[in-house]
């Protein structure tokens, strides 16, 4: 059955980190692109984040570049985000999703090319 599961949310204090994980089960990662977005109260999803197949395709949303880190470990079928200076606008549900075909494009795909969504993982920066 094929499964996403995130972890590695729970409160912080700003400028702390987190590392969050997504655990893919059921097909093999290695083919397709995988990409982190986030939701906070009353605001509409956000795509913060995207791999490619490998580490050569990897953009960030102006909203968290230069402290979000994504990666991928195809062989375990993990993706993580490593968040670092956390802000109280960080504060969202976030969730992990893989796309649904083969994808070897040249910038993000687009949300509707992500077939395979997480549960979502909550993150509270808060002092």
């Amino acid at each position: 059955q094929l499964q996403l599961v995130e972890s590695g949310g729970g409160l912080v204090e700003p400028g702390g980190s987190l590392r969050l994980s997504c655990a893919v089960s059921g097909f093999t990662l290695e083919y397709y692109a995988a990409g982190w977005f986030r939701q906070a109260p009353g605001k509409e999803r956000e795509a913060i984040s995207c791999i490619g197949r490998t580490d050569r395709l990897k953009k960030y949303s102006d909203s968290v570049k230069g402290r979000f880190t994504i990666s991928r470990d195809n062989a375990n079928n993990m993706v993580y985000l490593q968040m670092t200076s956390l802000k109280t606008e960080d504060t969202a549900v976030y969730y992990c999703a893989v796309t649904s075909r083969y994808y070897n494009g040249p910038g993000c795909p687009g949300e509707d090319e992500y077939g395979y969504w997480g549960q979502g993982t909550q993150v509270t920066v808060s002092s």
